[in-house]
């Protein structure tokens, strides 16, 4: 009988065929997020244990950053024998209303499900006068998971993670991570469906401060422990900005520049093979991020551009932030790229032929020469 962390997966167990794959590949990375630990890991049929370890909750900590990771519980482990289970059960103390829930995986073992959980409730309403059963609003449930491989587990509580899905082994996707709200939002709502990124970001420097700059670096070692980067790239627009400044239709700065955006990021794609591109835009949330604007953008775009929080709103993705911990540093007063220049009417509707038109004024195709 020893302690373990249990390690429970939930959409994993749809993927029919694929799923060993996706079993190696969450196995691996939590592996990698425990790198800093001495533990060892272990799969076994449908559960995943961790066990000769000593920092328990930092472990637990990181196991929920961990996508595909559904659910986490602090667990005694020890052989499905009825009379060993019975024997630790009747060693417990437990007071006040209780409830037993016993999870018979392996159908060999000789008692059913609800026959033992009773028996074991039984157990402890004698050894524990002063508890009292409630199945419906119980203080403590004490859960038996009777497992494949011969072995049980008993433990209280269940600690909820992101679940999801494992990140892949590429990095296949390139996130656009700006100092606001919502880019690493987006980017954190990417990795839970397996797409492993790294960063690109913008900045326009000496409009920008230094702060500014260090503002998104600590963003992104904020969700780096969800999105896996390995590379963050950090580009210059303070010239093209200038030269749309001194020669394009103000109205169409932010529309230039987002299209400019899609190039950079165009290149970086092709260069290093990134499959598509991440962007925090909401639909209607700020000026320019109506269909027109969007569409305008996106027709530069030689890769897929995956928009997560397409339909949420402010206070949907301010909460998530709090929750992966980007809020208080996406706040901080140090403005970004999107900031310089900035026109007080804004194009609302633009159309492509327009931003086409404005684009013509300058040298485009020298200045992207730049990257």
């Amino acid at each position: 009988m020893n302690k373990v962390i249990l390690i429970r997966f939930s959409e994993i167990h749809l993927k029919g065929g694929n799923k060993k794959y996706f079993i190696k590949l969450l196995y691996n990375n939590i592996k990698h997020a425990l790198k800093a630990f001495e533990c060892t890991i272990e799969n076994i049929q449908n559960r995943l244990i961790v066990k000769d370890y000593q920092e328990e909750d930092e472990i637990i900590e990181a196991l929920r950053c961990v996508f595909g990771v559904h659910s986490i519980s602090k667990a005694i482990q020890m052989d499905s024998d009825k009379n060993k289970i019975v024997d630790y059960v009747s060693n417990l103390n437990i007071t006040g209303t209780f409830k037993c829930d016993v999870n018979r995986a392996d159908k060999s073992f000789p008692i059913k499900s609800n026959d033992f959980a009773c028996d074991l409730g039984e157990i402890i309403l004698n050894n524990n006068p002063s508890s009292k059963v409630d199945i419906h609003n119980p203080n403590t449930v004490l859960h038996v998971d009777i497992r494949e491989n011969g072995k049980t587990f008993i433990f209280y509580e269940i600690i909820y993670a992101y679940s999801g899905l494992p990140l892949g082994e590429t990095r296949d996707g390139l996130l656009l991570l700006s100092g606001g709200i919502d880019s690493p939002v987006a980017g954190f709502c990417m990795a839970k469906r397996g797409l492993r990124q790294d960063i690109l970001h913008f900045d326009s420097f000496p409009y920008t401060s230094p702060q500014a700059k260090e503002k998104v670096i600590t963003l992104a070692k904020t969700i780096n422990k969800f999105i896996g980067a390995k590379y963050m790239y950090v580009c210059s627009m303070t010239k093209l900005q200038e030269e749309f400044h001194i020669h394009c239709n103000s109205e169409y700065a932010i529309n230039l520049l987002r299209r400019s955006m899609l190039r950079v990021a165009n290149i970086l794609c092709d260069k290093y093979k990134y499959k598509t591109i991440i962007t925090g835009e909401s639909l209607g949330q700020v000026a320019s991020q109506t269909i027109e604007s969007l569409t305008s953008t996106n027709s530069v775009a030689k890769y897929p551009v995956l928009r997560p929080l397409i339909s949420f709103n402010k206070d949907e993705i301010i909460n998530i932030a709090k929750d992966i911990g980007t809020f208080e540093t996406s706040v901080l007063p140090y403005e970004d790229c999107c900031t310089v220049f900035l026109p007080q009417n804004p194009v609302i509707k633009p159309k492509i032929k327009d931003a086409e038109k404005e684009e013509s004024k300058i040298d485009l195709e020298q200045l992207f020469l730049l990257w």
